[in-house]
């Protein structure tokens, strides 16, 4: 029995890693790429980050991940595994459009850990995933500070959580992504990006993160209906260099501005202001000769 559940726990691990370091609130940070850049149309390495995000949106408590992970990257004509998703058929990919699947995932919140949460369930592990039709709204050259981009993604993705024992839907998601990226921001191989993304939730998940039902009202916690509608924004930021030709560090930090969501009044939603943080390293140990641009 030990054997199995460490076995389990060992897929449990693997399965949390491999969602995680795919969806783009990661994967965005490990190597900030212009679609003009050459790159290998494959490589290989390690990825580890450790980062500091809130339990669940408007929580006023926080956790820290730290986890490392092998990392592989496929850059095909309309095959594409890793740079933002597990992996993606590129239904139209042109200069200026591109339409393939987006991905986010959060990790879970021990709810004995969380005052607000006291004594209710578990929140789950949570991943996404579905389209997005990604814009690139214009390019720029700059004479001391190298090129820029400009781009809008129009992301819709349906929600779900497990425990690893099962799969429970959770609504649908949409959200808009404006993005600035910029490489050469104070030196060659330096890139910075900025993004604002708002987000709108179906009410399924809203009632997963806001939902106070009548067996679990206490004194300090009413009981609440979670409706549809405006969850909150997204103001993220992110510093990424070569620490060496084949290891890039990358950080982060996110603003997550909530006034205004429709379950502003709930019990469980805690703060109108959240933030998260992070730092990591991606170390590329094999790639191939042969280089592309604009995957």
């Amino acid at each position: 029995m030990v054997v199995i559940h460490s076995r389990l726990s060992l897929v449990k691990y693997w399965a949390t890693i491999l969602i995680v370091v795919a969806s783009a609130n990661i994967q965005a940070q490990q190597e900030i790429a212009l679609e003009d850049d050459m790159r290998p149309v494959w490589e290989a390495g390690i990825f580890a980050a450790a980062f500091n995000s809130p339990e669940y949106p408007a929580a006023d408590q926080s956790q820290t991940n730290v986890f490392p992970s092998p990392y592989f990257i496929y850059r095909g004509e309309t095959l594409r595994i890793g740079d933002g998703s597990i992996a993606r058929a590129v239904a139209i990919d042109k200069i200026w459009y591109e339409l393939d699947l987006s991905l986010a995932a959060s990790f879970g919140a021990n709810s004995d850990d969380n005052f607000a949460r006291e004594g209710m369930p578990d929140l789950d592990f949570i991943f996404e995933l579905g389209p997005q039709l990604k814009l690139r709204l214009s390019k720029f050259e700059f004479e001391q500070h190298g090129k820029g981009e400009l781009f809008l993604n129009l992301q819709a993705r349906a929600a779900f959580s497990t425990d690893f024992s099962g799969i429970n839907k959770r609504g649908y998601v949409f959200q808009p992504v404006f993005s600035y990226r910029q490489r050469g921001w104070l030196s060659e191989k330096t890139a910075l990006s900025v993004s604002l993304s708002p987000t709108w939730a179906t009410e399924k998940l809203h009632d997963y993160f806001y939902q106070v039902d009548s067996d679990f009202v206490t004194q300090q916690r009413q009981a609440y209906d979670a409706k549809s509608g405006y969850l909150g924004t997204d103001l993220s930021i992110g510093l990424s260099f070569n620490a060496t030709k084949d290891i890039r560090i990358f950080t982060f930090a996110r603003t997550s501005l909530h006034s205004g969501s429709a379950n502003e009044d709930s019990p469980l939603f805690r703060d109108k202001s959240t933030y998260s943080y992070g730092v990591g390293m991606v170390w590329r140990l094999w790639e191939s000769e042969e280089k592309v641009s604009g995957r």
